[in-house]
């Protein structure tokens, strides 16, 4: 009997080509903020410029697959209202008691403060769309609707989740957001291995990048950069009890998610493999017998 062989997109390389790809739009795509923000401004400009530079590798990794796998859909379906409860508090749990403490303590350069400095002004209507809406939808597409869709089809879930983390983590160019785009793309991508909903991913990132759009909004950008996340909580004390405190509530929320996750006995792709691999071993036992 001849097996036919499932062709699954993007492998390990593939996935590296995707992240050139979007990386290499960004340069590309450079000029526009330039060209068009003396006549539409910054704010839009930036939203212009950042639908064409992630919406274009988007495009292509979609066709590619299209192509390849016959896959042309994602999974946009609801998930119960507990299950995206806990995940949105475990996301601003995580924010605050790892990923803050994590990127506070690396030592940032003063181009690079001018330049996170610039871009935390900007806190109109055009970047709440660009950072809350924009960027969750069209980076959890690539990132774990093409991406680690592919790799868990070829790999084991853990190499699968940080692979694609870790390339998330590359996208962003820079120490400073690459750390918490891994941890973040860590949280994300077990969510997405366990459900399979690109809805679930894309709330995660939006309550995630809401929250950094509120402090923007509501702190000022120059506090935020050059004081110490002691100074900003008001004193060592207060650090402790808000870091162990918001561990604490990541832990808990997990272990629930895991828990409801087990309950509803949703990993779908496990009882799919399974009863291919049984459709198999009783065509070959009836080949056999023939």
């Amino acid at each position: 009997m001849i097996e036919k062989k499932e062709i699954h997109y993007p492998n390990v390389g593939q996935s590296w080509g995707i992240v050139g790809i979007a990386i290499l739009s960004m340069l590309l795509f450079s000029p526009v903020t330039i060209i068009l923000q003396n006549g539409l401004g910054k704010e839009i400009s930036f939203l212009v410029y950042y639908l064409l530079a992630m919406g274009v590798p988007l495009g292509i990794a979609h066709s590619i697959r299209n192509k390849r796998t016959g896959i042309s859909k994602y999974d946009f379906s609801l998930s119960s209202m507990k299950i995206m409860v806990l995940v949105s508090i475990a996301i601003i749990a995580i924010q605050t008691g790892v990923i803050s403490p994590i990127v506070n303590q690396l030592p940032m350069p003063e181009f690079m403060k001018k330049i996170f400095l610039e871009f935390a002004n900007q806190n109109g209507v055009f970047s709440f769309i660009s950072i809350v809406i924009a960027a969750p939808i069209l980076e959890e597409l690539i990132f774990r609707g093409i991406i680690l869709n592919g790799l868990l089809r070829r790999y084991s879930p853990v190499k699968s989740i940080i692979i694609s983390s870790v390339l998330f983590g590359i996208v962003h160019l820079n120490p400073w957001q690459f750390i918490g785009a891994l941890i973040f793309g860590l949280f994300s991508g077990w969510i997405y291995y366990r459900t399979r909903k690109l809805t679930l991913t894309i709330m995660i990132h939006f309550v995630n990048n809401l929250i950094a759009f509120i402090a923007m909004y509501f702190i000022d950008a120059e506090t935020m950069m050059n004081e110490s996340l002691t100074e900003i909580y008001g004193g060592s004390i207060n650090l402790i009890l808000i870091t162990v405190g918001a561990i604490t509530v990541a832990i808990i929320s997990v272990f629930l998610l895991r828990k409801e996750f087990s309950s509803l006995k949703i990993d779908n792709w496990q009882h799919t493999t399974k009863n291919i691999v049984q459709l198999d071993d009783s065509t070959r036992i009836e080949d056999e017998s023939n």
